[in-house]
């Protein structure tokens, strides 16, 4: 037999170094992995002797068959119908009346507007005449003015009362003179006249409005305004309703003791 059919030896396993002791050594800090088990936690590798594992415990069974998990029953109470108050459905029937009662009255109040068409009394200076200016010092003013104050209803089917009416005369927004007029009525488009006389005693004027009231008594044309304030009481069969006008009227009057008036502007509001 040739030496060429023998196989070869294989070569000698070597020994495997012993494991490393579990100390710590400079090296072993330096070399050794940190997941080494012997540098791994004590309580990462086993339970501690004095902790418990609890385990599941099986499924009893009966007969061998496993027992079927118990399912709670849950009994939902059906919510009783409840029957709405009687108090409330009174209520609201009288809520609804009373929308009812609202849409129409203010139908009817629109219907009355349009039908009527109320307007408002005009007020109106037709004559006025000065008789007298004169001064008892630089500031102290005496004067008499006398004049027709003429109101017209003018509604076709509104009779009205004129109450509380007030007439002031003043010059330059000083007032210098006031009066008061008696209540009367007037019927469907009728016209009233009412005198008034407005005189000034010992009124005081600042020393510019004197010197002003002097040039225009020189220039024989002398301005006034009349503001007039008054209430009307209206009446349309059971319907009655009131409200205030202001009217004001810019005079220009020549000078006395014979002055008369030249031209006016009058205007009725209401507020």
């Amino acid at each position: 037999m040739s030496n060429s059919n023998l196989l070869p030896v294989p070569p000698p396993q070597q020994s495997q170094p012993p494991e490393t002791p579990p100390w710590d050594t400079p090296s072993s800090m330096w070399y050794t992995p940190r997941t080494t088990p012997w540098r791994t936690p004590q309580s990462t590798q086993s339970t501690p002797p004095n902790q418990m594992v609890l385990a599941k415990p099986p499924a009893v069974k009966f007969n061998g068959l496993d027992a079927e998990p118990r399912k709670d029953t849950v009994m939902l109470r059906q919510p009783r119908s409840s029957r709405t108050n009687p108090l409330i459905w009174c209520v609201a029937g009288l809520c609804f009346v009373f929308s009812l009662l609202l849409i129409f009255f203010g139908i009817a109040t629109l219907i009355v507007y349009l039908a009527v068409k109320p307007r408002t009394p005009v007020l109106d200076i037709p004559n006025a005449s000065l008789h007298t200016i004169y001064f008892d010092s630089p500031i102290s003013f005496n004067g008499d003015l006398s004049m027709l104050v003429n109101l017209t209803n003018p509604n076709k089917k509104i009779e009205v009362r004129i109450e509380q009416l007030e007439v002031e005369l003043f010059f330059f927004n000083k007032l210098i003179a006031r009066q008061w007029v008696q209540p009367f009525s007037q019927r469907k488009r009728e016209t009233s006249l009412k005198p008034v006389r407005l005189i000034s005693s010992l009124v005081y004027l600042p020393v510019n409005y004197a010197m002003e009231l002097r040039r225009q008594m020189q220039d024989n044309k002398i301005e006034y305004e009349i503001r007039c304030t008054f209430k009307v009481r209206a009446h349309f069969g059971m319907i009655h309703y009131s409200y205030r006008l202001h009217g004001r009227c810019q005079l220009q009057i020549t000078g006395p003791p014979a002055g008369v008036l030249i031209s006016r502007y009058c205007t009725t509001k209401r507020r």
